[in-house]
This record gives C-alpha cells, structure tokens and sequence, in this order.
C-alpha cells in the first residue's frame, strides 16, 4: 500500500514569526485521518525570522530530531547544552523524563528553515539526553545516508526508537534503494525538488506512506533532498 500526500495538504499555521507546515496533527492543526505513522508522530517545516523563537518550554518521553536547511538554530537546555545548529547537522534530543529547552534564529538578516521531528520512544522514562553530529554534503550525495538510527550506526544520531532515519540528495541518473521489512511502515518526506518514489512523482513538500512494501526505489531526481523512515507498525 503507498498513500500519497500532497504538500498543500498539509495543516499550517502562520504566527508572523515563525511559519509552520505540519504533516500530521500538531497544536492548532487537528485531523484524525493524519495523527501520525507508526511511531512517527510529526513533522513540521517551520521557518523562524531573525532573533525571534521558541522560549523556554518542556517535553517528555519523545525522541525529538532537529534537521536545519538553511540559517542556523541556537539551541539551549536544562541538561546544560548550548548549541548552534548549522545546516546540514542532525541534532537529536532524547526527553526521557523530562526536559526544559529553547530554540531560537540567532542568524542575524536570515530566516531559519528547519525540520522538527518527533518519534515515540521504545522505552519511556529515561534520563534526557543530547546529541548532534555533522553529516558530510558528499555522504548524502545520490544515497540514502543513515543519520539516526536505535545503534548509533555509520555515526549516526542514536535514539531511543525503533525507528530509523536517512537523507538523500539525488539528480539527474542517481538512484538508490531502501530494503524495508514488509511487516514496518516507511513515510518519505521530499523536502526539496522533484523525485520518482516507487513510481510516483514527488514534488517539493509531498510524502508518501508506505506499507507491506518491502522496498523504496528512489530515482529521476532534479535537485531532489529526501528524507526516507523506517518505522515500527505501531
């Protein structure tokens, strides 16, 4: 089964300083048909303007993936992390049993872009914690590269999930192929430029669900930037 949905589908809400597009139900946003997939349970595309943010707020039991596109995200919480988060780096912030953070645009003229992810946790109540890592431009060059996964593998973000994450860039002849298990979900989120997804066209914000499908084809990229899941059913 593959389910497609267009990016102008998507709930958003437009608070002047910040602009969000959600891909499933989130503060404002409520439809019961897109609560969620597996144990993914949102996606927001938000834009923040300069020295604008979000203040000090708190989360639990949530695995919680900060993806920025362009500008960067200044990141501060109550286990002590002061962070910028440049374009290109994974950051990942377990919430465990609770933890305050904030997140602001601290790039000065520039909007920020960034995609906040949240997926449900396997264990509940553990000990917050932080991580960020760099992944190289040429490692997602015309592959899937894994950048978070339950094991930490290929020096990828770990979370405490079952779950795991990848990011492409593709154009032109590049192509790549994703073995999932039938029995799991897989969602692609085309964050940017066109692909073919197991023989469907994305455009710029298009996803598509995916289930008892035992792979995801990518292919017929122009200036394509894809993030591909590979969920627990739920």
């Amino acid at each position: 089964m593959i389910k497609l949905r267009k990016s102008s589908e998507r709930g958003y809400a437009d608070h002047g300083w910040l602009k969000s597009f959600h891909s499933f139900s989130f503060a404002g946003y409520y439809d019961p048909e897109w609560m969620g997939w597996g144990n993914l349970r949102v996606i927001n595309e938000d834009r923040i303007e300069p020295g604008r943010g979000f203040g000090d707020h708190g989360h639990r039991d949530m695995e919680i993936i900060s993806y920025v596109l362009s500008g960067e995200l200044a990141h501060r919480d109550s286990m002590g992390n002061i962070k910028g988060i440049p374009p290109g780096d994974v950051q990942r912030m377990s919430a465990g049993n609770g933890v305050i953070h904030s997140e602001f645009n601290h790039a000065q003229g520039l909007q920020t872009h960034f995609l906040q992810i949240w997926i449900e946790p396997q264990l509940k109540g553990v000990k917050p914690s932080y991580e960020q890592k760099t992944i190289p431009l040429n490692e997602k060059q015309g592959r899937l590269r894994l950048v978070a996964s339950p094991d930490g593998a290929t020096q990828s973000v770990q979370i405490n999930a079952d779950a795991k994450l990848y990011v492409g860039l593709f154009d032109g002849g590049q192509h790549a192929t994703l073995k999932i298990n039938p029995q799991r979900k897989a969602y692609v989120h085309l964050i940017k430029g066109t692909l073919e997804v197991n023989g469907m066209n994305l455009n710029t914000g298009d996803a598509l669900m995916l289930a008892d499908e035992n792979q995801v084809i990518i292919e017929k990229g122009v200036a394509a930037e894809v993030l591909v899941f590979d969920l627990a059913p739920h």
